[in-house]
């Protein structure tokens, strides 16, 4: 089977296995890494080594000729003492390495080219630095391209670090560079003279090597290489670098294989193109469609477009983000009174509004709690969202009873924790909801008696201020008597309100983007009470609320399942892509 009816015989496969990443990566969908067309990128350079990728010609001088030749190279670079002699490197056994085509031949790396470290001049001498002109480029790892070259640097170094540290003459442009410390097989072509860091070596591949082959099949033979841990990632030494092992083709069989690898990565690359472009597609459409639901005129507007997206269903959620936008405008239906129909016999939220001011009047008058500042009316321009029967604009204050903040940075110090007393509760420890114990942020009775007014009572809600802002978690039974921790609010509010409710609210994309700084038309890092007091809120009557937050429990169960058919699926396909580049190897 040829490589190019491998690919398309599973077509599919390839450009449909993906993977969710933890950090942004290349592509149109920015959490998503092309599992299945990474393997393949990894396949084909697998059968280039393997000699599997073009067929071989029986007329080809065989490399070991090759090698023969090379060594008559190095033994006269030697004695011209152009290159040093190399140290002896243990025989080379074929039991331990896998078997080669007719005609290639197995070498140590110091075998086929020649290489060398570069230098770092004292940071700290200014001397040795030009970043004018006349400065010489000096290449950092973070300097190098993988997909090509490399003509410019971060830091240039100075005529004087030319003549006192490196003491020879800048590496010359068109040779070929390769990572070895910390990012280990990061490669680029020099298109400039330039010098580099010793965690770089400069390559020379000796005659009748290609430095085009090196360039394809190096990175991956030196990741496979006997790197050590260090501090910041791996790192080989001199020793492992020596000892990588390289299948060397003849010649002209390695000028086949370099166009053969570009003519399919050109091919990957046109495929992976079109499926991020599927993606993309795939998720616009399916934001335009939810968006639909959201902008809906009236009821039946609202049941005609969700008519549309139950069609096709199953076409359309078939990815995390899908689901997880689809969880969102349920979210967002929800909190403007679209998800279940009005009952005109509710208790409108009107009373429930005058209710909480008389509350809250009685509890400033037993100076249980301060007088908050009085926000003027909103609007027009502050509702979002039309308002359903039944249902009051109002701002947070006006629904909230208090809002407390956490002790200050200069009450409590990492040294004040100790093992087993009462929890501090910080945002890292609020969890889908929920506060999470964490041991080893603990206080003393002495430290509790000082920060009394910061204790938590059952049915308060803890709030990020820093980092996810609304990002919160219900106070139970268990956590009663535990403290609010400094980056934290303390949420207060009257009885009658739904818990569950104000943490669906907070889970919406419109209250999480206000609070983030998109009400002052910045990005906040640290919420403050105003902010949070003014922002304009939606309350439905209280039997509204608990019916909503059972209709979202009801379909968040829904797309959970949705999502872990899909995770099945995707586990799938990936063991699938393994199984196929497993095979073809």
């Amino acid at each position: 089977m040829t490589v190019e009816t491998l690919i398309t015989q599973h077509i599919d496969t390839w450009t449909s296995a993906v993977k969710t990443k933890s950090t942004s990566g290349r592509g149109s969908s920015k959490k998503l890494e092309l599992y299945g067309m990474k393997k393949l990128r990894e396949l084909i350079l697998e059968l280039a080594v393997r000699g599997k990728l073009v067929p071989q010609d029986p007329n080809d001088e065989p490399a070991s000729v090759l090698l023969e030749r090379i060594a008559a190279e190095k033994a006269q670079l030697v004695k011209e003492k152009k290159i040093k002699k190399p140290k002896l490197l243990p025989p080379l056994t074929s039991q331990d390495l896998p078997n080669l085509p007719q005609g290639w031949e197995w070498a140590y790396f110091p075998d086929i080219a020649d290489y060398a470290p570069g230098k770092t001049p004292a940071t700290k001498n200014a001397t040795y630095w030009d970043e004018t002109e006349k400065g010489v480029p000096w290449i950092s790892i973070a300097d190098l391209n993988d997909t090509g070259t490399v003509e410019t640097s971060s830091k240039k170094v100075s005529e004087v670090a030319c003549e006192q540290v490196f003491k020879k003459n800048p590496v010359r442009s068109g040779t070929m560079l390769m990572s070895f410390k910390l990012t280990v097989g990061k490669v680029s072509i020099l298109d400039v003279d330039a010098y580099h860091n010793e965690a770089i070596i400069s390559i020379f591949p000796y005659t009748g090597i290609q430095q085009n082959y090196l360039f394809k099949v190096l990175p991956s033979i030196a990741n496979s290489g006997n790197k050590k841990n260090a501090i910041m990632g791996f790192t080989l030494n001199s020793e492992s670098l020596a000892l990588l092992t390289i299948p060397v083709p003849p010649t002209i069989e390695q000028h086949r294989i370099v166009a053969k690898v570009d003519e399919l990565m050109t091919l990957c690359d046109q495929l992976e193109q079109q499926t991020e472009d599927s993606i993309e597609a795939h998720q616009l459409l399916v934001s335009t469609l939810l968006n639909t639901l959201t902008h809906s005129a009236d009821a039946d507007e609202l049941m005609e477009n969700w008519a549309r997206i139950s069609d096709h269903f199953d076409t359309l959620f078939t990815t995390e983000e899908s689901i997880d936008q689809l969880k969102q405008t349920i979210l967002q239906l929800a909190v403007m009174g679209k998800l279940v129909p009005q009952d005109p016999n509710d208790e409108p939220a009107s009373v429930l509004l005058e209710r909480i001011a008389e509350e809250k009047a009685q509890l400033i008058k037993e100076k249980k709690i301060k007088k908050q500042k009085a926000l003027p009316p909103i609007a027009d321009d502050e509702k979002p969202f039309d308002l359903p029967n039944g249902w009051e604009w109002c701002r947070f204050s006006d629904m909230s009873n208090e809002v407390a903040t956490g002790p200050f940075g200069s009450m409590i110090h990492k040294r004040d924790y100790i093992e087993g007393g009462t929890p501090l509760i910080n945002p890292s420890h609020m969890i889908d909801s929920k506060i999470i114990e964490d041991n080893s942020i603990t206080v003393s009775d002495i430290k509790v008696s000082e920060l009394s007014s910061y204790k938590l009572f059952e049915n308060d809600i803890v709030m990020a201020r820093r980092g996810e802002m609304g990002r919160c978690a219900l106070v139970s039974k268990r956590e009663e008597g535990w403290l609010c921790g400094t980056g934290s609010f303390v949420l207060k509010f009257n009885q009658s309100l739904s818990r569950q409710y104000i943490l669906l609210m907070f889970r919406t994309s419109y209250v999480r983007e206000y609070l983030g700084g998109k009400s002052i038309g910045t990005t906040m890092t640290n919420l403050n009470h105003g902010i949070l007091n003014k922002m304009p809120l939606l309350l439905p009557p209280i039997a509204q609320q608990h019916r909503i937050v059972t209709k979202v429990e009801e379909m968040m169960v829904l797309c959970n399942q949705l999502k872990a058919r899909l995770e099945r699926s995707k586990t799938t396909q990936l063991h699938l892509t393994d199984a196929i580049v497993e095979q073809a190897i």
